[in-house]
């Protein structure tokens, strides 16, 4: 077992910046591909990034990409999402996300999952 859980959220105002950060217990990190999801109510769960368990290999949604870096660290067990030039369409729960072997974009496809962090970007 995996337990997740997200920091990092809050309130920013438009063009500024968070740092997510995703702490793992149970189990190590190592040999697990992390995903990065968001959502805001009424509305399906949407992929925003992942980064392979080496770190060596990042995928973002095309809304996301140029602005959003995803990152690790084995040692620490965690792992990162730096949001810049944040925007009021990236408010939303954020959730990161588990799973043994290679990224993936889809939501089933993870198997331990955090309990989220509200951003939240005023214009």
């Amino acid at each position: 077992q995996v337990q997740l859980v997200e920091s990092g959220g809050g309130l920013v105002q438009a063009g500024g910046s968070l740092r997510l950060s995703c702490a793992a217990s149970g189990r190590m990190l190592r040999n697990y591909a992390i995903g990065w999801f968001r959502q805001n109510p009424g509305k399906d769960r949407e992929f925003v990034a992942t980064i392979s368990w080496t770190g060596l290999n990042t995928f973002y949604a095309d809304s996301v990409k140029g602005r959003f870096t995803a990152s690790r660290d084995n040692a620490k067990n965690t792992a990162y999402l730096q949001m810049n030039s944040l925007e009021p369409d990236d408010t939303a729960v954020y959730y990161c996300a588990a799973r043994e072997g290679a990224t993936n974009e889809n939501v089933g496809r993870y198997d331990y999952w955090g309990q989220g962090t509200q951003v939240t970007v005023s214009s």
